[in-house]
């Protein structure tokens, strides 16, 4: 037997006997009194008429009402349920369970991918470490400058950080940049066996020079050498010069050696 609930109109599914009418409507939850219980009872007291067929598995129970009086007129619509095995009313989905069941399962929003913010340290990193290769580079410069400075290409990058910085630069050292002016070998007079050097050369280099080491060789009128000496600054100076030749600028310089046999008729000079 079925009982429409007078709060949504719900069939609810019972027996007189098994199965007694609930207290609550099992849809809107609103509850069925004594009274409905009754009127359900009057409403179905020919409950053979509508379980005659109680061996079969369900049944339908429908109620048809009447067409509108005119198109368009509002009209009540055929409410048909169908019977469970168990009795239990199973209503057919309308248009508002359907919306009221989206309604409660909502289509998930699109996602869409997020670009994730820039760290702090992902804005620093390159700068950071464009600062970090110029330290380096300059630890390596400064740790190497003396080798760097002898190259001609080098010369003028390490000198410049050395003059910024306050670094200590070797001398530049080039004896071919030297040029020989002018030579004289000749007897010490007064003194036998002794002879003058006289020379003259300029430094034709692009950076100051320290004063260079002369070679003397001594030979005699065959090409063959008597002998061959290199002379220090210290030794054709008397001292160690505290200054440097500038770029263009020419030294001359005079000392004695001892001539090593009478027959030295040619000499030569070399810088070192």
């Amino acid at each position: 037997m079925f009982f429409p609930c007078p709060h949504c109109q719900f069939l609810v599914a019972y027996h007189p006997q098994s199965r007694p009418l609930p207290a609550q409507c099992p849809r809107c939850g609103k509850p069925l009194d004594e009274d409905s219980e009754a009127a359900a009872g009057d409403m179905h007291g020919t409950g053979s008429e509508h379980t005659a067929d109680s061996g079969s598995a369900s049944h339908l129970d429908a109620r048809v009402y009447p067409a509108p009086a005119h198109p368009g007129a509002d009209a009540p619509v055929a409410d048909t349920s169908i019977a469970g095995i168990d009795g239990e009313a199973i209503e057919p989905a309308d248009a508002g369970d359907q919306a009221a069941s989206a309604a409660a399962s909502p289509t998930p929003a699109p996602t869409f991918p997020v670009r994730p913010a820039r760290s702090r340290w992902s804005r620093w990193q390159w700068p950071l470490v464009a600062v970090l290769a110029v330290l380096l580079a300059l630890q390596v410069l400064l740790a190497d400058r003396a080798n760097l400075a002898a190259d001609p290409r080098w010369r003028p990058l390490v000198e410049t950080l050395c003059n910024a910085l306050g670094c200590d630069l070797p001398a530049w050292h080039e004896p071919s940049a030297f040029t020989m002016l002018d030579r004289k070998v000749r007897p010490e007079a007064g003194l036998a066996g002794a002879l003058r050097v006289d020379a003259t050369f300029r430094n034709d280099a692009r950076w100051p020079q320290a004063w260079p080491a002369l070679q003397l060789a001594l030979s005699d009128a065959d090409g063959r050498v008597l002998g061959s000496r290199v002379f220090a600054p210290g030794d054709y100076l008397g001292a160690e010069p505290g200054t440097l030749l500038s770029p263009g600028q020419s030294a001359q310089v005079t000392f004695l050696v001892q001539e090593p046999s009478p027959g030295t008729v040619a000499f030569s000079f070399e810088f070192r």
